[in-house]
């Protein structure tokens, strides 16, 4: 993440009327951390909503019942009448509040970094919608709602904005990378200004944002049981939009997302072009959670069908193409090519030998994992972390495929989370390869930030993952690594090396999603019943993974 130190003036920098603000500075005031718990209200399945288009409005939410469980099955903590907090919760809460951005004397959002030793600002002093969601979660497991309403609100204001690009247009649904509050003292105003890529490393859009958006919407209405803030006209159009992009036909003949390198939390070139793992499970996320919410009136109905036609194809096509254990990498292994016509077994034509060596090794006898990218002749083996957590939280992973990724973890821990949780990419590119992938970038050396860097914030991700498939075991045990160093280390953004036993060269201190991801790991794991509100239950009407024996041979 990084960035020119000001915003270009390119349509998007105006003063914007605030209707929805309210006075939430009580929250710099609040004495202590509130511990209280509030249950998700149970999550209805899929199945629910797409049988039958014609009910109306948001009935499909099932009614928000105050001490009632997620029915995720998630087992209550057993330390639930002794809780102590770690002395590190206390410092990343304060941490945590010191990073508020207020507009209008109302919190907004939280700054990328409070990092005072940093020579350059560049843009970690501005609000990103990816790096929000895991300070939205925190407030919202604190019973702090308010500042994830009015991020939801301001950011569905920028979305309306004319979105220009070196006199290229935008579509309407893209949502921004980042805004910035500027306060002017003299005359006692505050603006926004807001990033849709026109200053991004690459002048790449977010296609990320608009999936977290919906994502966040979702988890704000299942936390708090609010089901107006959803229902508004404004926030059903800005769900239609965002979703527009991304159903619209065209030439692909995938239902995955074609998508440019930089678009994602890997914001640099890293060689994901095309249909990217973290991408296409957000991707299923966002549409999920989209058809929970979107009312069943004339403009939601088409939208609402699209998006029902594009989960089937799109869970089949992921769970086939996309998913690698150690019997389809030996089927890989053993392809033909320049097969033609449907019974293809090779569909993509893949040449064995493209294969790379390491695959041989990482893979284990049990488990499996979404490898990173499958297009015309490329299959990207890497492991990605988010992509293949976020999978399982959205259901896009069977349970067997969800267990399976939990035994690659467990099986090759070394490697994947090692001193530092986690590794947002596995292997790091070298060499040569790193010269031609990443065109030498210079911030994505060998083990470090993107290419095979470790990611505090991703432990938010792993035990919502763990929890979700019952081995809390593997979150507490992450969880316990990150607080042998985070504090003393001074919450940094990376950490670098085969391990992620260095502190990262170029990261920032006091990373606020690094500060974030722990305590939301902390209080969910504490109280698993959190999990409901970024957690889907699987849909049990949606067509299961076809078998090997009938999809990839004859």
């Amino acid at each position: 993440m990084d960035g020119p130190v000001g915003l270009r003036n390119v349509s998007s920098h105006c003063s914007i009327n605030d209707m929805d603000d309210f006075d939430l500075s009580r929250l710099l005031d609040k004495p202590r951390l509130n511990i209280e718990r509030k249950r998700s209200f149970d999550e209805r399945s899929l199945s629910e909503l797409s049988i039958g288009l014609t009910r109306g409005g948001l009935d499909n939410y099932d009614t928000y019942s105050p001490g009632g469980r997620s029915g995720l099955n998630t087992p209550a903590s057993s330390t639930r009448d002794s809780f102590e907090p770690h002395p590190m919760v206390a410092d990343a809460w304060e941490a945590l509040r010191k990073s508020l951005v207020y507009f209008r004397g109302q919190p907004v959002g939280t700054i990328a970094a409070v990092d005072h030793q940093s020579e350059e600002v560049l843009n970690y002093d501005q609000v990103f919608v990816r790096d929000f969601v895991p300070s939205a979660l925190a407030f919202l497991m604190n019973g702090e709602p308010d500042i994830v309403k009015n991020f939801l609100l301001k950011t569905l204001r920028l979305q309306g904005w004319e979105k220009r690009i070196d006199r290229f247009k935008l579509g309407k649904g893209a949502m921004p990378a980042s805004f910035k509050v500027l306060h002017d003292p003299v005359r006692k105003t505050d603006t926004l200004i807001a990033d849709f890529g026109e200053s991004a490393i690459g002048r790449v859009a977010p296609v990320d944002s608009g999936f977290w958006w919906i994502i966040l919407l979702r988890a704000y209405t299942k936390s708090t049981g609010d089901l107006t803030l959803a229902e508004t006209p404004e926030c059903q159009k800005g769900m239609r939009l965002i979703l527009t992009l991304c159903l619209s036909e065209g030439f692909d003949t995938f239902p995955t997302l074609l998508c440019a390198d930089g678009c994602s939390m890997i914001d640099r070139r890293m060689g994901i072009y095309g249909y990217p793992i973290e991408i296409q499970a957000l991707f299923f996320m966002a549409l999920r959670c989209a058809l929970a919410m979107l009312k069943h009136d004339s403009e939601g109905k088409e939208c609402i069908e699209l998006i029902v036609k594009r989960l089937h194809a799109l869970s089949y096509h992921m769970r086939g193409y996309f998913w690698l254990d150690f019997q389809q990498l030996n089927d890989i292994y053993r392809y033909k090519t320049e097969e033609y016509s449907h019974t293809a077994v090779n569909k993509f034509n893949v040449i064995p030998d493209s294969i790379p060596d390491w695959v041989f090794d990482f893979m284990p006898t049990r488990g499996g994992y979404f490898i990173g990218n499958v297009s015309p002749a490329r299959m990207d083996f890497r492991w990605f972390c988010l992509g293949n957590c976020v999978a399982i939280l959205s259901s896009l992973a069977t349970p067997e495929q969800s267990a399976a990724i939990m035994d690659l973890i467990e099986a090759r821990w070394d490697e994947l989370v090692g001193e530092m949780p986690l590794k947002i990419a596995y292997p790091a590119i070298e060499s040569h390869e790193w010269r031609i992938v990443t065109g030498c970038d210079p911030k994505n050396t060998r083990w470090s930030y993107h290419n095979g860097g470790s990611w505090p914030v991703l432990l938010w991700l792993l035990t919502a993952a763990c929890i979700k498939t019952g081995r809390p075991q593997i979150a507490r045990r992450a969880i316990e690594l990150a607080e042998s160093r985070l504090l003393k280390d001074g919450w940094p953004e990376y950490y670098d090396g085969k391990l992620g036993r260095y502190i990262g060269k170029q990261a920032r201190k006091y990373q606020t999603w690094s500060i974030a991801g722990y305590l939301v790991a902390k209080m969910m794991l504490e109280d698993p019943s959190h999990l409901g509100m970024i957690s889907l239950e699987e849909d049990k009407q949606m067509k299961p993974v076809i078998r090997r024996s009938s999809s990839w041979t004859c």
